[in-house]
């Protein structure tokens, strides 16, 4: 009776919902990054499409968004665990998007602070119950009203976190991909995460503005940072190179809807011929372009 019970023993020692590490690469010392599949969310990948990761200081680590869902965020927060031994102390929201913040409630814990936008809140009161009802419909995903959890630090103009040895600026920016962007830039490896601000390889999607994500190119396309990390696509290294494909198709977007408003064009005409040219240079096309017609439209006939 000895062997069977030392097995119980053994087997209640380990947590039955203790979660698999996510992949994460580090790209360079101290910033691990999980790379996300080009997908549209649904019902097989659970809404886990996008970049996430952290940075490790001397004191403590930085979460950079948390996950398409609660699992995905546990999942990143036992990739932290097996990485360092340094504590979590914050979880950086990077925009409101779910495919990014459906993981918090995986980090919630003393000690955790969770940082974003100043109208990242605000954004998140107004689609959690619609988000709450994608998860559960479209990602097979349950999820309640705890696991959307709002900044207890917001970034107005700038911030800084000193991580220990390691200073992260975090940006607010004006209305671009979403209302409620945010940067992070790491100052030691002279990194800069912007998330959905920058796309490679998956199409742009825009639910902020379309002149002021262009404006915002405007201005990073003139820094340099030697790592760049997109929220969908590879890391990249060669900027401002590598903001060119972005900023021409979103170019292209304004030039062409603003020649069809001129022209007296529709949206319901506008939908089914603006942009095309720039078809097969994107992954998921067909899944978002139209709705970046339709959202840039609105904005662009009423200037």
């Amino acid at each position: 009776m000895k062997v069977p019970l030392l097995c119980l023993l053994l087997a209640a020692a380990v947590p039955a919902t203790a979660a698999t590490a996510l992949s994460v690469k580090e790209v360079t010392p101290g910033i691990y990054v999980h790379f996300g599949k080009h997908l549209f969310p649904d019902s097989h990948n659970h809404g886990e499409i996008a970049n996430l990761g952290f940075i490790v200081g001397q004191k403590c680590v930085a979460v950079v968004d948390s996950g398409g869902n609660p699992e995905q965020g546990a999942a990143l927060k036992q990739a932290v665990s097996d990485t360092t031994k340094t504590p979590i102390c914050y979880v950086i929201n990077t925009h409101v998007h779910p495919d990014h913040i459906n993981g918090n409630s995986a980090f919630k814990a003393p000690g955790v602070k969770f940082v974003g936008h100043h109208k990242l809140a605000r954004a998140m009161a107004a689609r959690g119950s619609y988000y709450l009802d994608r998860a559960a419909e479209q990602l097979g995903v349950k999820m309640s009203a705890t696991d959307l959890i709002p900044p207890d630090i917001e970034v107005k103009d700038s911030m800084k976190l000193d991580l220990g040895g390691r200073t992260l600026v975090l940006t607010a920016h004006p209305a671009a991909h979403t209302d409620n962007d945010l940067s992070v830039y790491d100052r030691e490896s002279s990194t800069m995460w912007l998330s959905d601000l920058l796309f490679t390889e998956h199409v742009p999607t825009l639910d902020g503005s379309l002149k002021g994500w262009l404006a915002e190119i405007d201005k990073l396309e003139k820094q340099s940072f030697r790592y760049v990390i997109p929220g969908h696509g590879d890391v990249v290294s060669d900027w401002p190179q590598s903001l060119q494909p972005e900023k021409h198709y979103l170019t292209l977007l304004q030039t062409e809807i603003r020649a069809a408003i001129k022209k007296g064009q529709h949206l319901e005409d506008a939908v089914q011929t603006i942009g095309y040219s720039e078809k097969n240079n994107w992954a998921l096309f067909d899944d978002y372009h139209r709705k970046n017609v339709t959202t840039a439209f609105a904005e662009l006939e009423w200037e």
